[in-house]
């Protein structure tokens, strides 16, 4: 048998082999699978040293005209869809925390509202704990905002006025749903749903006594820009500690009793 011949039998059986070797493969995962994924290399670049930002850029020396500017900004640009969207972060009585993703629903010098159930996991944290930090995360600007507080319900009159202002669909989910208990399925909160649709008509929905208004009320509030060489910009406004010296070299004299800083990245 010519050499040629011969090599292009071996190679055939040899493929022929890997394909009925491959085929048998069990696609079933082992019952103790290795999960060890290594995602060191994922990384994106960030702002670079043109674009820093600087304590001479702050258009406000206070908070909360500085997030207004940033705010908008976010608002803006179309590929942020949820520029209100943010984290909260509550807390047991004994420090175990929590974090979900909640909708902001309002700002100005008093602080930063959101509504929810008060019988969530969120709505009992804070009852026993009633502080709380929020992280707003604008990915395509390279921005975040981190705010810290303590935490008050907001009136009934303005859980009542907000209440009315959600879709129907929205107003009747709050009485359908026990948020954070179990249930047995999805079919559980279609019956609930269905139960209520017939019992309030659209315009008549009264707001569930289990549902209502926090608002965050800053202590502090960081800015952080991101930079490609992570040598990150932050500046953190925070209300001053009792008999501080202001410095104006560490720690700048804000307005409406406000003092601000940069941190290290």
């Amino acid at each position: 048998m010519p050499a040629r011949l011969c090599l292009r039998l071996i190679v055939k059986r040899i493929f022929e082999h890997r394909i009925i070797s491959l085929s048998t493969m069990s696609t079933t995962p082992t019952s103790n699978p290795t999960c060890n994924v290594d995602l060191g290399g994922m990384r994106i670049k960030y702002k670079d040293k043109s674009e820093t930002f600087t304590e001479d850029q702050l258009q406000f020396k206070e908070p909360i005209g500085q997030f207004k500017i940033w705010f908008d900004a976010a608002c803006n640009l179309p590929t942020i869809q949820e520029p209100n969207a943010m984290i909260v972060a509550t807390a047991t009585r004994d420090g175990i925390p929590s974090a979900r993703p909640v909708l902001l629903k309002g700002f100005s010098t008093e602080g930063f509202k959101f509504y929810t159930n008060y019988e969530s996991r969120k709505g009992r944290e804070l009852a026993d704990n009633p502080n709380a930090a929020l992280v707003f995360h604008w990915e395509p600007m390279r921005r975040t905002v981190r705010i810290e507080g303590r935490v008050e319900k907001t009136s009934q009159e303005d859980s009542d006025i907000y209440f009315s202002t959600r879709p129907f669909p929205s107003q009747i989910g709050a009485h359908a749903s026990k948020q954070s208990a179990p249930i047995a399925g999805r079919e559980t909160l279609m019956i609930k749903e269905r139960e209520f649709l017939a019992q309030f008509s659209e315009g008549k929905v009264p707001r569930p006594p289990c549902w209502g208004g926090f608002i965050v009320i800053p202590k502090c509030v960081e800015f952080w820009q991101g930079q490609s060489d992570r040598l990150h910009d932050r500046i953190r406004f925070r209300r001053p500690q009792p008999n501080e010296k202001i410095n104006n070299i560490l720690v700048h004299q804000g307005d409406d009793g406000w003092v601000y800083e940069r941190l290290s990245p």
